[in-house]
C-alpha cells in the first residue's frame, strides 16, 4: 500500500526517492522501505516482499485507465461503451465504472419487460466484444426498475 507515497508528496526527486525519504522518518523496519525503493526495478531486490510489491504494482498497472499516458484512450473506450448500449431504444441511461471492466445499464421499465433483460444484456455484450478490444473482461449489468410511492397523512 505504501509503495506510491511519493507520489502524494512534493519536493524534489521521483516518487520513488520521495516515499523511500518519508517513510524513513517513521523508523519503518527496512524491508518495508526496501519494497518502496525497489518496486521499479531501479535496485536489485533484497528480499521476497520486494517482488511480491513489484508484481503487483505491474498487475495494477496494466489495468485499463490505470496510467495517466492512457487517459485519452481510457476515456475513449469508456465513451464506446456507453454508446453500445445507449442505442438500444429501451435504454434510458449506461454508466461505465470500475475503470471501464463493468457496465451499468438503465432500461426503462414501460419499453422492456424482466424477460427481456437477459437478452439485452446478451447483445450489448456481443456488441462489445465484436466492436472493442480491451484488456480482461466487461461485465454487462442491466436494471430495470419500478418505483411506487404513496404518502399517509
Amino acid at each position: 500500500m505504501l509503495h506510491d507515497i511519493g507520489k502524494v508528496i512534493e519536493g524534489e526527486g521521483n516518487h520513488v526517492e520521495l516515499g523511500v525519504n518519508y517513510l524513513k522518518k517513521f523508523n519503518l523496519p527496512q524491508n518495508v522501505i526496501d519494497c518502496v525503493a525497489q518496486h521499479h526495478e531501479d535496485e536489485e531486490f533484497s528480499h521476497v516482499e520486494s517482488i511480491l510489491v513489484y508484481i503487483s504494482d505491474a498487475i495494477s498497472g496494466s489495468r485499463p485507465g490505470a496510467r495517466h499516458e492512457n487517459t485519452e484512450e481510457y476515456a475513449k473506450r469508456i465513451t464506446q461503451l456507453e454508446t453500445i448500449a445507449k442505442k438500444h431504444p429501451e435504454v434510458e441511461d449506461a454508466y461505465a465504472i470500475s475503470a471501464g471492466r463493468e457496465i451499468r445499464v438503465i432500461v426503462n421499465p414501460s419499453k422492456a419487460s424482466d424477460e427481456q433483460l437477459p437478452i439485452l444484456a446478451a447483445a450489448i455484450r456481443d456488441e462489445i466484444r465484436n466492436t472493442m478490444t480491451f484488456p480482461g473482461t466487461v461485465k454487462v449489468n442491466v436494471l430495470r426498475e419500478t418505483r411506487a410511492a404513496e404518502i399517509a397523512s
